[in-house]
């Protein structure tokens, strides 16, 4: 399996991305660029999580211009699997590829450290290796992380949420909620399920000595979930 992973000039965890899944995982990788309009036969994009274009006006709101997001926007009409990490996720929800909006955190302030999700749906190509219900601890490190999306939309987009913000025993509750997210939204699938946008960042708990190697298990997935199509 190939996977490409985007870069946006102020895109800072590309090289985290690349090395989780071509030297932890010795998966294909390549790196592609902004102005490209080639997804070099890529199986797998990922938009990963920085400041693309110093986050201006809106994080993510120059970067949906990029001639790159003309061909993931195909890609991802066309079935490609796509994973949208943090600023990723803006930017796949500033291009409509995914539904929602990005706020500035309740309370205003950028936020790192480690939270915990529940996993809401274990039937994606992202989320085959979890079990329903299981609890997992990822890092967050974001200041427009607080997920929106307007009434009209929202009972359509409960059915599409695959990680939410939760307390260590599995809570749903606002007290977990670290930026003031809509249904304690982390992760949201398309609603052909070949497109995750996750706030929270799976490549910075693909090891052990990251204190958590939860992360790793998204990405093992998408690969088992390629294989398997693959031989079928």
């Amino acid at each position: 399996m190939k996977f490409g992973i985007v870069v946006f000039p102020g895109s800072d965890c590309g090289y985290d991305c690349h090395h989780v899944l071509s030297q932890v995982l010795e998966a294909e990788t390549v790196f592609i660029w902004h102005g490209d309009k080639n997804l070099k036969n890529c199986d797998c994009v990922v938009l990963p999580g920085g400041f693309s274009y110093g986050d201006y006006l809106r994080a993510g709101a120059l970067a949906r211009f990029s001639p790159v997001m003309e061909a993931v926007k195909e890609f991802a009409e066309n079935g490609g699997l796509v994973i949208g990490i943090c600023n990723g996720f803006q930017v796949l929800t500033e291009a409509g590829i995914l539904p929602g909006a990005f706020l500035p955190n309740r309370g205003g302030r950028f936020i790192c450290r480690h939270v915990y999700l529940r996993v809401e749906n274990n039937q994606t190509p992202f989320t085959l290796l979890f079990a329903p219900g299981e609890v997992i601890k990822i890092p967050i490190a974001h200041q427009q992380g607080n997920f929106f999306i307007d009434s009209p939309h929202q009972e359509e987009v409960k059915k599409h949420i695959v990680f939410r913000y939760c307390g260590p025993q599995g809570e749903i509750d606002s007290r977990y909620n670290p930026n003031g997210s809509w249904e304690n939204v982390a992760g949201i699938v398309s609603r052909e399920g070949n497109i995750l946008g996750i706030m929270p960042h799976p490549e910075r708990a693909a090891e052990e000595i990251l204190g958590s190697e939860d992360g790793r298990r998204m990405f093992l997935s998408v690969i088992k979930w390629w294989e398997d199509k693959k031989w079928k």
